[in-house]
C-alpha cells in the first residue's frame, strides 16, 4: 500500500466533502514514512508532563522509572497525553507497551479508542502483531455510544499517518474482530477498504470467509468469497488453494455435495491455483459420502497420475469410504500399502477397518484389527465399540461375555459411555444365555448413568428368569414393569 493510496483513503474518510478545516490533517500525508519529530500539535507549546515522562522513560533505569513516574503523576495521564508520550517512544515499541501496561495496572489513564489506536500502530510498525491484536481486542471492548468496530476503524484511519503505521494493521483489526465474534464489523472493514482499492492479505480473507461460513452458513461464506475476490472485476488479491479447501469443507459439512464439485471446478479454472493433497481428500470424501466409489477411486488414481503424494488423511479418507461401502478387501490393501510406505496409521484408520469388518459380518477379522489397535495403545471410538458389541452379540450368542468385557474395558480405560441400545443388547443376550448376575450388574451400571429400564429391558429379565425356572422373580418383574409403564404414561399425560 503506497502512501499516496493511503492518502486517498484517509482523505475520503475524513473529508467526504472539501473542507478547509481539515487542511492540517491532510498535510500529514506528505510524511507517512517519517512522522513529525514532535507528535503534539506544533502550534501549541509542548506539554511539560509529556516531556518529563518521556525523559524518565528513556533515561531512567528500569527499576526506578516506574516509581519516578508514579511520583511525577499521582493523578495520571489523559489519553491524549499517553498518545503523545507513546509517539515519542515509537522507535521502542516494547517500552511503549510496558508504559501502556503500567498505566492500566496502576489506573493512571482511562484509555480510550484513540490512545489504544496509537499503541496499535506503534506495535504494528514494529511487527509485534500478537501484542497489537491484544490491544485491538481491548479497544473493541471499550464502551461506546456508537458501534465499536466503526469507531476503532475510524480512529486507526485518523492516526495511521501520524504514527507511520504498517498497512497490515487493518488485517489485524479484521482478525481481532473475528476473535471478538464481531463478524459484521469484520465484513464492514473489508468492504470499506475494498471500496477504496485497499486489499486485505489472503490469509485474512480466508479467515473471514471461514468464520462467516462457520457461524452463518456455507452459502453466505461463498457469497462473501465472490465479493472479497471480486470475481467479476480486476482484483489484486487472488484466492489460493486454502480458500477453495475451506469452502469445500464447509459445503461438505452441510451435506451440499454438489457445491463441493462446483468449488472444485472453480479451483481448476483459477489461474495459478492447484489442488493439494487435502483438496483431493475433500473431493474423495464427498464421493464416498454419496456412495460414488467409482468416482472416488478415479480421484485417487488422478492423484497418482499427477504426482500428488498420498498422506495419512488421503489414505484414511479412502479406507473409510471403502469400508462404509462394504469394500473392505480393497480397504485392507490400502492399509497394507500404508505400512509398506512407512506411513504410520492413526486410530481413525483402525476405526474404519473394525467397523467395515463388522458391516460385512466378519467379526473375527474385526476383533483381530481391534486387538492390533489396542496393542498400539490406540483408543477406539464409541461407534467402533458399539459396532463390535453388535457384531459379537448378533454373530454368536456365546460371545456375549466377550462383548461385555470389551465394553467394561473401554469404560475403564477411555471413559467410553455406552448408549441405551448397547446396554439393552448386552442385557438381552446375557439373559438369553442365562447369565443373570452379569446382566444385573450391567443393568445397575445403566441405571447409574441415568438410563431408566425400558420395556425391552424388563422383558429380557422376565424371559431370562422364566427360562431359569425362577417364576417368582419373573412375575414380580412383570408387575413392576406394568407399574412402571403406567407411571410413565401418567407423567406424559401431565
Amino acid at each position: 500500500m503506497s502512501s499516496s493510496t493511503l492518502k486517498r483513503i484517509l482523505h475520503r474518510t475524513l473529508n467526504p466533502k472539501p473542507d478547509s478545516t481539515h487542511s492540517s490533517s491532510i498535510s500529514l500525508f506528505t510524511t507517512v514514512s517519517s512522522p513529525p519529530s514532535d507528535p503534539s500539535n506544533p502550534t501549541s507549546p509542548p506539554d511539560p508532563l509529556v516531556t518529563d515522562a518521556v525523559s524518565i522513560l528513556t533515561h531512567h533505569r528500569s527499576k526506578s522509572r516506574w516509581s519516578t513516574l508514579r511520583s511525577l503523576t499521582p493523578s495520571g495521564f489523559t489519553p491524549s497525553q499517553f498518545s503523545d508520550i507513546a509517539l515519542r517512544l515509537r522507535n521502542n515499541a516494547h517500552l511503549s507497551l510496558r508504559f501502556f501496561l503500567f498505566t492500566r495496572r496502576n489506573s493512571l489513564c482511562s484509555h480510550d479508542v484513540d490512545s489504544c489506536s496509537t499503541l496499535i500502530h506503534i506495535l504494528s510498525r514494529s511487527r509485534l502483531k500478537s501484542h497489537a491484536r491484544d490491544v485491538l481486542r481491548l479497544a473493541l471492548r471499550i464502551p461506546s455510544s456508537e458501534d465499536r468496530v466503526p469507531k476503532v476503524f475510524r480512529s486507526l484511519i485518523k492516526s495511521y499517518n501520524r504514527c507511520g503505521s504498517a498497512p497490515f494493521v487493518f488485517d489485524l483489526l479484521v482478525k481481532s474482530c473475528l476473535d471478538s465474534k464481531e463478524i459484521d464489523g469484520a465484513v464492514m472493514v473489508m468492504r470499506k477498504l475494498k471500496s477504496r482499492g485497499i486489499y486485505l492479505q489472503i490469509t485474512t480473507c480466508n479467515a473471514l470467509i471461514s468464520e462467516v461460513s462457520r457461524r452463518r452458513d456455507a452459502s453466505t461464506g461463498y457469497k462473501l468469497y465472490r465479493e472479497v475476490f471480486g470475481l467479476d472485476e480486476a482484483n489484486k488479491v487472488k484466492p489460493n488453494v486454502n480458500t477453495f479447501n475451506l469452502m469445500m469443507v464447509s459445503f461438505y459439512r452441510e451435506g451440499e455435495t454438489e457445491m463441493v464439485e462446483r468449488i472444485w471446478r472453480e479451483m481448476e479454472e483459477e489461474v495459478g491455483c492447484f489442488p493439494n493433497v487435502y483438496s483431493f481428500s475433500v473431493l474423495m470424501e464427498t464421493y464416498c459420502f454419496r456412495g460414488m466409489m467409482v468416482e472416488a477411486e478415479r480421484v485417487w488414481e488422478d492423484m497418482r497420475l499427477k504426482g500428488v503424494v498420498y498422506d495419512v488423511v488421503a489414505y484414511n479418507t479412502m479406507i473409510g469410504g471403502l469400508c462404509s461401502n462394504l469394500e473392505v478387501t480393497k480397504a485392507k490393501k490400502l492399509f497394507e500399502e500404508m505400512g509398506s510406505k512407512g506411513l504410520e496409521c492413526t486410530s481413525l484408520t483402525y476405526d474404519h477397518l473394525v467397523r467395515g469388518y463388522c458391516k460385512v459380518k466378519d467379526v473375527d477379522s474385526a476383533m483381530a484389527v481391534y486387538r492390533e489397535m489396542k496393542s498400539k495403545s490406540f483408543e477406539a471410538e464409541g461407534l467402533t465399540i458399539e459396532a463390535l458389541v453388535e457384531g459379537l452379540c448378533d454373530g454368536n450368542k456365546e460371545r456375549v461375555v466377550e462383548a461385555a468385557e470389551i465394553v467394561k474395558e473401554a469404560v475403564r480405560e477411555s471413559e467410553f459411555c455406552p448408549s441405551r441400545k448397547c446396554y439393552e443388547l448386552l442385557i438381552k443376550r446375557l439373559c438369553e444365555e442365562g447369565k443373570m448376575d452379569r446382566a444385573l450388574s450391567i443393568q445397575a451400571e445403566m441405571v447409574g448413568r441415568g438410563l431408566k429400564p425400558s420395556q425391552e429391558t424388563y422383558k429380557a429379565f422376565i424371559d431370562g428368569y422364566g427360562r431359569a425356572g425362577d417364576e417368582e422373580t419373573s412375575s414380580l418383574l412383570a408387575i413392576e414393569m406394568a407399574e412402571s409403564l403406567k407411571l410413565r404414561d401418567e407423567e406424559e399425560e401431565s
